[in-house]
């Protein structure tokens, strides 16, 4: 202890203050040391720096590494300002010629495309598998070959500039999994061989008098956002294609198209990165139109999305414009069985979706039916039945074989109706069928009605019958060989049934009989005197529309069955059984 007036230890002085500045020069050498190596990386290898992605992923699904192999040497030719970086991805046009700066207002702006690579840093994307999150070995580049250091350096020095890549994004992630980095590989293979499939083929066939449809392959971006479908072309490619579509297959119905959203699909350069990716392919198609209508969800979208999808097998994912959740509830055991992913609803999602092979709108041809000769892998209405019965898992294949179990009473199934086309003696026809031997079901088929139920008792009879409507669609759970009858109602609506459900039914396997009831059955005598125009020459009045038509003859007209004259259709149905 120092004593009062006693000076300091000078050398304990001088020893404190050479440890201090021998720290401080050990901190400077640190700091400066790193900075010279900083400095040497940022000069001598800026593509080997780690960058950000703008905050486009979300951070469970951005790569956990990122090498960047993508490089800009082009000074800004041919870009596009429609997506700029930090920005929302819009829909990009190829041929828009932007410089990547502009004065503006006397500021200096900076314009990227988000498909265009920071010529400082470069830009990378995460790979997928099916369910769009996996990723990828850092060993893969664009073209699926790797590149050792010294190869890249020697590419540098010979050339001034290279290329910008515009065929694909799947580059560089992950090096945690070597098997998942060879099955990434084979995507991209795969990319390259769907690319070569399209060739010169169009983007999309406007032909079909009923349906547009877009099919793609290659490279293809879906961007909800921006209510678009890009197909990324190979380089040196001079497709040039633009098309509007809306993906409902009533094709010159303006008035159910105007509430259809229109896409633009295109063929293009450059567009928005990529967040997802999907190994199976897409198909594009709307909810809104007419659904809602029994007849109207199987002949609009049931049908067409079987003949579209069902070559996959499940393996198709499913992407829906004018969601209409109820439905995707009351047809999901169809959907499930046709596609074994989440539906994506297009007008929530903000992703930008990349597939190698896309479809934009359904295959459909006359109402209700498919065209074997032109539906994907030759799908006919007969798969579409079988396919019907599988998703319920309804027991019944084939009808009764009365010949065979002739104990066997065969079941009738009854439409019945409760607001127009009303049988008026419905007691006395299933008076008369139980008297011929049925086994008689009463039924009404509405839009409400539990599929799942409704299907099983369809499937459990051997004939149904019904006056023309939307009820008579429920003839697509009946087993092969059933008969399925349709009472046509008074009015020249003859050709009308037959499209609806007399070739369909007969496409399924099914037989059928259309009784055309006479102006005696009809209920419009109850409204018009008999010597009315309306009876003398109904089809005149087809001049003023199917509005009318639907008004006059359907609405405000019941049926009531002449049973004696109704009564050799009914023994023709048992003599069908018999066979």
């Amino acid at each position: 202890m120092m004593k009062a007036g006693e000076r300091p230890n000078s050398k304990l002085l001088r020893g404190g203050g050479r440890q201090e500045s021998r720290r401080f020069r050990m901190l400077a050498i640190v700091v400066g040391f790193f900075i010279v190596s900083l400095t040497f990386v940022l000069v001598s290898k800026p593509d080997a720096i780690l960058f950000g992605l703008n905050g486009k992923l979300p951070a469970d699904q951005a790569p956990a590494s990122i090498l960047i192999q993508q490089k800009v040497n082009t000074p800004a030719q041919k870009t596009s300002t429609d997506a700029i970086i930090g920005g929302d991805p819009k829909v990009v046009d190829d041929e828009t010629y932007v410089k990547p700066k502009e004065i503006r207002g006397g500021e200096e702006e900076d314009h990227r495309v988000l498909s265009e690579p920071d010529p400082a840093s470069g830009m990378a994307e995460p790979a997928a598998n099916k369910d769009g999150d996996a990723r990828k070995s850092s060993d893969e580049t664009l073209g699926g070959e790797r590149k050792d250091e010294a190869e890249e350096e020697r590419d540098e020095e010979k050339h001034a500039k290279v290329t910008l890549p515009t065929v694909s994004n799947y580059t560089i992630h992950d090096a945690e999994d070597a098997e998942n980095a060879k099955q990434e590989g084979l995507s991209l293979s795969n990319v390259q061989q769907e690319q070569q499939q399209q060739g010169s083929k169009p983007l999309c066939d406007f032909s079909n008098f009923r349906a547009n449809v877009c099919e793609m392959r290659g490279d293809v971006r879906v961007h909800p956002k921006a209510t678009s479908v890009l197909f990324m072309e190979p380089e040196g490619s001079q497709r040039d294609e633009v098309w509007k579509i809306k993906p409902y297959p009533r094709k010159g119905d303006e008035f159910c198209l105007s509430h259809i959203t229109e896409l633009t699909v295109k063929s293009s350069k450059v567009a928005a990165e990529c967040t997802r990716y999907h190994d199976v392919p897409v198909v594009i198609f709307s909810l809104t139109g007419y659904t809602g209508n029994l007849f109207h969800d199987f002949t609009d979208v049931i049908v067409p999305l079987f003949t579209t999808a069902s070559q996959f097998d499940g393996e198709v994912q499913f992407l829906i414009t004018d969601m209409a959740l109820w439905w995707t509830i009351k047809y999901h055991t169809l959907l499930q069985k046709l596609s074994k992913y989440p539906l994506i609803d297009f007008s929530k999602d903000d992703q930008v979706h990349c597939f190698k092979h896309a479809i934009v709108g359904t295959h459909a041809y006359m109402e209700f039916t498919i065209d074997a000769t032109k539906s994907p892998n030759g799908v006919t209405m007969v798969d579409f039945n079988r396919f019907m019965r599988s998703a319920y898992s309804l027991p019944k294949a084939a009808a009764a074989a009365l010949g065979e179990s002739p104990r066997v009473k065969p079941r009738l199934l009854i439409i019945k109706r409760h607001r127009t086309r009303m049988f008026l003696n419905l007691e006395e026809i299933i008076g008369m069928a139980e008297e011929l031997g049925f086994e008689v079901v009463i039924d009404e088929a509405n839009v409400s009605s539990d599929i799942n139920g409704f299907a099983k008792l369809v499937n459990s009879v051997d004939v149904m019958m019904g006056v023309h409507g939307a009820g008579l669609t429920n003839c697509v759970f009946l087993p092969q060989n059933a008969t399925l009858i349709q009472i046509v109602p008074f009015g020249g609506l003859d050709w009308i049934s037959r499209t609806d459900f007399g070739n369909p039914s007969e496409m399924m396997g099914l037989r059928y009989k259309q009784y055309a009831i006479t102006v005696d059955e009809s209920s419009l005598t109850d409204h018009y005197p008999r010597d009315h125009k309306i009876f003398k020459d109904p089809i005149s009045f087809h001049k003023r529309g199917f509005e009318f038509i639907r008004r006059t003859f359907m609405d405000k007209q019941n049926v009531r069955l002449d049973c004696k004259r109704f009564r050799p259709v009914l023994l023709e149905a048992l003599d069908n059984l018999n066979q």
